[in-house]
């Protein structure tokens, strides 16, 4: 490592803050991220920091950082991050490639001083963003040492992934469109709670429902709210297996644990390894949706998930409704297996109850959205972002709405209305509810609304032309969509069918309320993908007696040829 540098740190952090409280004067015409770096670079001028290269030495790029990160941010956390505790702190997660470590001895750090804590979560947001940031600078500057052994590196030449959002970066998205809304479910968590947790000291908690009633909600809500690991069957995903599983739960597990030598863990031993770290009283939820989703071969469980758990360790799962003899979740008799169903199945009364108040809770809220609030719900709604004419058109409130009626019907009346038609389905009310908002109903009487979600796909179809005859280009397109039943490009749907690109795509944007296109660059060029935007959706054509092969054989017989000769070249 060569001879260490004498470096005064907490003398030249200090005159760091007076530097970044008293500013420097700067021309107020140049844009925001240009002032910074103004004032970046005339502070490590003043404290004869070489602004391009630097020193092989950990307090010097931590100074180099405090000031990249420091500038316009309030003294508070500058006065944190210049401890020389925190700086510890800093270094060994550094070392360790482990910054959630670094996150939680930060709040432990700063929870035994309730004046700092308060002077602290007064001036910033989110402490972990900050912390993020902070890192990002250090790497920054830590890529500039020149040293030919650069302590800064990892064993295998990397730098840290210094991410402080303990929630992988795959499911961020879906988790934040999933929770936006959210209202209602106490009974759900209270049984996971109270029931659950609180009376054993492992298992597995299953969550039951159809598609549509909110699983992948309720495990977002979770998650938001615990900060839990997780991980997300998605039904567009390829490769939905436990492989991926496990690796994806190594990585999470070995940030929030310091987890070594673990690559070739099976999950049982993985999981043990962490029970065996956990304090007394601590618990391990690991929340996992739609087992429905996996990919699954052979009688073992799904995901290879363990028959026996380790103490401390609990799944929060979610799943459609299942075959008995396909329920794949065997468990020995010391690691309870805790169900609850809320399917229209399931023969509960209280559940069903329940299930009717949330559904009602969500409608009421919906009613009582004013205008500017309606808009900004659809807009924010996934499928409405790729839709501009929507986006175009006034909203309505309810009130405004019912007023159109032929018929005088009152909000309560809606609401029961609303609420029976739904059958407990919230995907079903996902998309009437904005609907309504948008005026797209507005020619139907109230009645004219689809009786609940499988009524309401018919209305899909209806609104997809797809009942009418002559259209036997696009029965085709959709036939393509629903046999593939993943993400389908418009360049495969053309070649099957001899169309141009800009033919099909013409077709496919008339459908943007049932099939979600997904733009991905491949080979250097931009092609778009297309999906059947539900899995109950893709289920309810799969049925329809226009788009079965066997019915239709002259009509797909060269259609299935060319798919089968495209997939086999």
């Amino acid at each position: 490592m060569g001879m260490e540098i004498k470096f005064d740190f907490l003398g030249t952090t200090s005159t760091i803050l007076d530097l970044i409280k008293t500013g420097v004067e700067v021309s107020q015409s140049l844009s925001h991220e240009a002032q910074k770096n103004y004032r970046i670079s005339k502070i490590l001028k003043k404290l004869n920091l070489a602004p391009i290269e630097t020193a092989d030495n950990v307090e010097i790029v931590y100074t180099y950082a405090l000031v990249k990160y420091g500038v316009f941010k309030p003294k508070p956390i500058l006065e944190l991050l210049r401890k020389p505790e925190i700086k510890d702190y800093f270094w060994g997660a550094y070392k360790n490639n482990t910054p959630l470590v670094f996150l939680q001895e930060v709040k432990n750090f700063i929870s035994q001083d309730t004046e700092l804590t308060k002077k602290l979560y007064k001036c910033i947001g989110d402490l972990s963003i900050e912390l993020e940031l902070f890192g990002e600078a250090f790497i920054y500057y830590a890529k500039r040492v020149t040293s030919e052994q650069n302590r800064f590196t990892l064993e295998d030449g990397s730098y840290p992934d210094w991410d402080l959002d303990n929630i992988p970066r795959e499911f961020r998205a879906l988790i934040n469109e999933k929770t936006r809304l959210f209202c209602g479910r106490e009974f759900i968590f209270k049984a996971f709670e109270d029931d659950f947790l609180k009376k054993y000291d492992k298992g597995y908690f299953v969550l039951v429902a159809d598609a549509g009633m909110g699983k992948s909600t309720v495990a977002s809500k979770y998650v938001s709210e615990k900060k839990s690991v997780c991980y997300f069957n998605r039904f567009t995903d390829k490769n939905k297996t436990s492989e991926k599983f496990l690796q994806s739960l190594r990585e999470q597990l070995r940030k929030r644990y310091l987890l070594t030598d673990f690559d070739d863990s099976n999950l049982y031993n993985l999981l043990q390894e962490v029970s065996d770290k956990l304090p007394e009283g601590d618990k391990l939820v690991i929340v996992v949706d739609a087992l429905d989703e996996v990919d699954h071969n052979g009688n073992g469980n799904l995901l290879d998930l363990p028959q026996t758990l380790p103490k401390g360790v609990y799944f929060f799962m979610t799943r459609r409704p299942y075959d008995p003899d396909e329920k794949y979740l065997k468990t020995s008799t010391e690691t309870f297996n805790y169900e609850i169903d809320i399917s229209s199945r399931s023969e509960e009364v209280k559940l069903k109850e329940y299930n009717q108040d949330d559904i009602r809770k969500y409608v009421r809220h919906f009613i009582n959205l004013d205008e500017s609030e309606l808009k900004k719900w659809i807009t924010e709604l996934p499928n409405e972002k790729n839709d501009n004419t929507k986006l175009q058109q006034e909203v309505v409130t309810i009130n405004e709405w019912l007023k159109k009626q032929d018929n005088s019907i009152t909000e309560i009346e809606l609401e029961n209305i609303l609420v029976k038609k739904s059958e407990n389905n919230f995907m079903y009310l996902r998309y009437v509810l904005p609907s309504i908002a948008i005026g797209k109903y507005n020619d139907l009487c109230l009645e004219g609304l689809p009786d609940g979600l499988q009524d309401y796909y018919v209305t899909h179809w209806k609104r997809m032309q797809m009942d009418q005859d002559n259209n036997d280009t696009n029965v085709k397109i959709l036939f393509i969509l629903v046999v593939i039943g993943e993400s389908v490009s418009s360049e495969f749907i053309g070649d099957i069918l001899d169309m141009d690109i800009f033919e099909v795509e013409n077709i496919l944007i008339k459908w943007v309320e049932y099939i979600v296109p997904k733009k991905v660059e491949q080979d250097e060029e931009e092609k778009t993908y297309y999906t059947i935007y539900h899995r109950s959706f893709l289920d309810f054509l799969k049925k329809r007696p226009k788009l079965d092969a066997k019915k239709n054989k002259r009509r797909f017989k060269e259609v299935n040829k060319q798919i089968f000769y495209y997939l086999n070249r």
